[in-house]
């Protein structure tokens, strides 16, 4: 059984940084893309970012391209997500999310096992 465990969320002000992780359990990290997703007060959930297995590929969403990061460290079953600049409109509940392939995607459709994700809050 797949598990995600998310951390790292809190209150920063805007210009702050902050670095969420996400730890997996359950299968083979290496083998699979991993994903970040977030979801705003009564807005849909949207993609953030994701990695390829073997950190082939990397993918950013426009909104957050040159100031957010994403990294995994195989030997440790968790992917990461740097996030520096940060910006009132950041405020949400970020998802770490994986699927079946080794392949990235920007598709919510593609990952099929989520966490519970973690609340991210920027003051202005």
């Amino acid at each position: 059984q797949v598990q995600l465990v998310e951390s790292g969320g809190g209150l920063v002000q805007a210009g702050g940084s902050l670095r969420l992780s996400c730890a997996a359990s359950g299968r083979t990290f290496s083998r699979y893309a991993m994903g970040w997703f977030r979801q705003a007060p009564g807005k849909e959930r949207e993609f953030v970012s994701a990695i390829d297995w073997l950190s082939a590929s990397k993918y950013y969403a426009d909104s957050v391209k040159g100031r957010f990061t994403i990294s995994r460290d195989d030997a440790k079953n968790t992917v990461y997500l740097q996030m520096n600049s940060l910006k009132p409109e950041d405020t949400a509940v970020y998802y770490c999310a994986t699927g079946d392939g080794a392949l990235a995607s920007t598709r919510r459709a593609m990952y099929d096992y989520w966490g519970q994700g973690t609340q991210v809050t920027v003051s202005s």
